[in-house]
């Protein structure tokens, strides 16, 4: 037994330093999460209109530099039908938002594979770890790709990128942060005891605010977001006209701004009462530990992100205000899987 117990310390011991490693790296993907919306709202997505994944990371070093970059930038669309007659000056202020963003990529591409093969070669990894790690690591490759698709979206004739791909792109980024999140949360968790059935309706809440941030990277696509600056009401009724009027009526959930605008809506109605029923029955369940503390912090994001939502479409969409909604709805996401994985640790019991 003497033996044993040393082991079992290390063990933890590595757990704990994988877990916080993880962590770290989540609280990475959250800023670029930030910074992807930044660059959105900016429309400065589109200013990098190439591709180098190994030598893009040098940023321009010379007038000559920017100079060659601005008259690439000049020969695609955005220019062209958007921007004719931008400056120099003007160009670099969109380009560097993009920039960042690219080059956070690659950083983040770094912070989790060199502390990985490390945890790998040095054997600190536990069984059954290894596979999920594989896949973040390649989940962040094929992230990368992605982008880069729903880049090339917008280099054709209408200088928008495609809101199915930028959809796409927000929630690979989202679902590759959630996992990272997830595992994180089993390697320092301590098991509980909590009811079954609020179990179930946390998993239910977790997966209907992940389809709302999707409802919002269409509501981005699309500018939906311009299409009423007005709250209760979208315009004059709460139930606006020409709902579902494209043919066939399901294409207008995706493309049809004022479809977009009212089911996200919606969504948020429909999360704000799950989510506060959720929380009454488990305050009065008496849940324990952590998990209380986790419900209070979904409450606290709730009014935030309500208030971030209404305020980024009254003032007109401003970009700090929309950006904070963009992360807002992560870190709405991120109490509710802390609360979940509560339940999923478990010692479970019927609620009384």
């Amino acid at each position: 037994m003497a033996l044993v117990k040393p082991a079992t310390n290390l063990e933890f011991q590595y757990d704990r330093q994988i877990a916080y490693w993880l962590f770290f790296c989540a609280a990475v993907i959250f800023g670029m999460i930030l910074l992807g919306g930044v660059t959105r709202l900016t429309n400065s997505g589109l200013s990098m209109v190439d591709w180098k994944p190994l030598v893009g990371v040098i940023p321009p070093m010379s007038e000559s530099d920017w100079q060659h970059l601005f008259y690439k930038y000049q020969q695609f669309p955005e220019y062209q039908k958007i921007n004719m007659g931008m400056s120099l000056e003007e160009f670099k202020s969109i380009f560097m938002y993009e920039y960042l963003h690219r080059v956070l990529g690659r950083l983040i591409g770094v912070i989790f594979t060199v502390p990985f093969l490390f945890f790998l070669f040095t054997k600190r990894i536990k069984a059954g770890l290894t596979p999920k790690l594989v896949l973040m690591l390649l989940g962040g490759g094929f992230q990368g790709l992605l982008g880069w698709y729903m880049v090339k979206s917008g280099l054709v004739d209408k200088p928008d990128v495609s809101q199915y791909r930028l959809t796409a792109h927000l929630g690979a980024a989202v679902l590759i942060y959630s996992f990272i999140l997830w595992t994180a949360f089993g390697l320092v968790s301590a098991k509980t005891k909590q009811p079954i059935a609020l179990g179930r309706f946390s998993y239910t809440l977790s997966g209907l605010i992940f389809l709302m941030i999707l409802s919002g990277g269409l509501v981005a696509g699309t500018k939906a977001g311009f299409a009423y600056p007005t709250w209760p009401l979208m315009g004059d009724s709460f139930v606006p006209a020409g709902l579902y009027s494209m043919a066939p009526a399901w294409l207008s959930a995706f493309e049809d701004i004022t479809t977009i605008q009212f089911n996200h809506r919606i969504f948020a109605y429909v999360i704000v009462a799950l989510v506060l029923t959720f929380a009454a029955k488990s305050l009065k369940a008496d849940i324990q530990g952590p998990a209380k503390i986790g419900v209070f912090c979904l409450i606290g994001l709730l009014l935030l992100q309500v208030t971030l939502g209404i305020s980024t479409l009254i003032f007109y969409v401003p970009v700090p205000v929309a950006a904070a909604h963009q992360v807002g709805a992560v870190a709405l996401l991120s109490a509710s899987l802390f609360v979940s994985h509560c339940f999923a640790n478990s010692l479970s019991h019927n609620a009384a």
